[in-house]
């Protein structure tokens, strides 16, 4: 009866802790899913930026027939996001909206051209892309299209930054997914390491491979939801804590950016614990007793 407190004692002791694991395993996850937000709302400003550009074909004729023509090419084109036909009126009520003075007590007539303006898909805005396009719209409308115009330099620095800053963080995601996998896969294979004489005792009274593993890979996944779940909900708390500094940027709220996000760290959650309490339990099980020491 005596003895009773101390086998007691003894079985508490052998029962996995799990806390500390899923502790580490959430850290390394909320680190990895900042930078991952981090990188994607990237391609989204990016996106955003691209997408803000404004294109200028200036109309060298008033016949409304051949303004008609190109106002529906342009609108049927699979580069264009947004177009509009500017007309002279238009034109002056946006030339006064952005601060400039009036002409009107100058000039007679109004000076302004019209235009076939329209908005590029992000994908097209490239100088290469763009050189086909106003050569492609030249070349149909001789005499109608003056000249297409855009920022040109404006084109050509986001691209050259947007590339630069993209590689930077493409490097710094794949050391630290290789810096995460590892951690991980060590902080399992700690946790596991004070099971090892409980898994090889099962061995010893006759359990099957399969009957040892399948418990502690079902509290693996079991622990991998549960970690990734607390770094999505502290990772939704810095997400709500900047946009609550920087207001504009619940204007970059994307539910596929989310979804991807945390969908990958489930994944590498659930993956990597699942993989890493499997090949322990593994490994305890083929070694000797004496090994285990």
């Amino acid at each position: 009866m005596a003895q009773q407190p101390t086998n007691k004692a003894s079985m508490k002791r052998s029962k996995p802790s799990y806390l500390y694991s899923i502790i580490g395993v959430a850290l390394v996850l909320f680190i990895l899913g900042v930078l991952g937000w981090i990188f994607l709302n990237f391609q989204k400003v990016g996106t955003t930026l691209r997408e803000n550009i404004q294109f200028h074909a200036w109309l060298s004729t008033t016949n409304k027939k051949s303004i008609d023509s190109l106002t529906s090419y342009v609108a049927a084109q699979p580069y264009v996001k947004s177009s509009a036909y500017i007309n002279k009126e238009m034109a002056k009520e946006i030339y006064n909206k952005d601060g400039n003075e009036s002409w009107d007590k100058i000039l007679d007539e109004n000076p302004l051209p019209e235009s076939v303006d329209f908005y590029a898909k992000s994908d097209y805005v490239q100088k290469d892309s763009l050189d086909k396009i106003t050569a492609d719209l030249m070349t149909r409308f001789p005499g109608v299209i003056s000249e297409v115009q855009y920022p040109e330099a404006l084109v050509t620095t986001l691209n050259d930054r947007a590339k630069k800053v993209g590689i930077v963080l493409l490097i710094v995601a794949i050391l630290l997914s290789a810096i995460v996998i590892v951690s991980i896969d060590t902080t399992i294979r700690l946790a596991m390491f004070s099971n090892r004489f409980l898994i090889k005792t099962m061995q010893m009274v006759g359990a099957t491979r399969g009957f040892i593993a399948k418990p502690m890979n079902v509290r693996a996944i079991i622990n991998g939801l549960i970690s990734s779940g607390i770094a999505i909900a502290a990772i939704w708390a810095v997400i709500t804590w900047a946009e609550s500094y920087i207001p504009d940027m619940k204007a970059l709220r994307d539910p596929k950016i989310y979804l991807i996000l945390f969908g990958s760290i489930i994944a590498i959650g659930v993956g990597i614990s699942l993989y890493s309490t499997h090949r322990s339990v593994m490994k305890y099980l083929r070694m000797k007793l004496d090994e285990l020491y």
